[in-house]
């Protein structure tokens, strides 16, 4: 068995980074194997997400704050100035590529392969080559040329994907992993800073995952059995980390 992590966010906007950051990390998956038509999930589910919010404005505050932090800190002693450097300017060339005009993913609403793609994928079995030629003749083709329009694709959603995922790395470097005891498989704390995140590694061979709730200065964690999904009343160790 392996350790995993597990993470909770504590706020609606951590929540959203969180996901857009799996299908950051699906998208590159997809570009590194060939997964045919399931590597169109990630695409749509980015388009779904940005027709509903316009994420911009909201990122846009959020790193300038960052950016805000981060100047201090390179001003203090203890801290690694080039680490430091490396978020700043990160930062700053991803708030750069907010600044385009038009929506995210806009443009890829106007491609009329996808366009029809998108309409069928949310139906149960509605893939079949009778359904879809173009699918069909689309997985025909060469790997190289697929990923090659993939990655084209996936490059639109790289402007808010890649600051959010940097701003992520940030939020899960200000605290490291502490060791801790859940009591009866259950765990609560407390802090005086508001929080952001939730981590959680625990090994796999205690043969249960965590089920965690919290907002900003309370958190809790049941751990649950997986074998027949109840609490477990054991002693859990674990490891800790409490982002702000």
């Amino acid at each position: 068995m392996t350790e995993l992590i597990y993470e909770q966010p504590l706020s609606e906007k951590i929540r959203s980074y969180l996901r857009l950051e799996y299908l950051a990390q699906q998208l590159r998956h997809n570009l590194e194997h060939d997964h045919q038509q399931r590597c169109f999930y990630p695409l749509f589910s980015l388009l779904d997400l940005n027709e509903r919010c316009d994420y911009r404005s909201d990122l846009l505050k959020e790193i300038d704050k960052q950016l805000a932090v981060l100047i201090k800190w390179q001003r203090l002693p203890h801290v690694d100035s080039n680490e430091v450097q490396g978020y700043i300017d990160g930062l700053a060339k991803g708030r750069e590529g907010l600044q385009s005009p038009s929506r995210i993913g806009s443009e890829l609403k106007q491609d009329r392969f996808l366009s029809a793609l998108r309409q069928r994928f949310g139906m149960a079995g509605a893939c079949c080559n009778f359904d879809l030629p173009q699918l069909h003749f689309w997985l025909a083709k060469s790997w190289d040329e697929r990923s090659h329009e993939y990655s084209q694709w996936a490059s639109h959603f790289m402007p808010l994907l890649a600051p959010i995922e940097l701003l992520l790395s940030l939020i899960r470097s200000t605290s490291d992993y502490q060791d801790a005891t859940a009591a009866g498989g259950f765990f609560q704390g407390t802090n005086a800073q508001a929080l952001s995140l939730i981590r959680v590694k625990l090994d796999a061979a205690q043969g249960c995952y965590p089920t965690i709730s919290g907002h900003k200065n309370r958190y809790a964690i049941h751990f649950v059995r997986f074998d027949d999904q109840r609490h477990s009343d054991k002693t859990i160790t674990f490891q800790l980390a409490t982002c702000a």
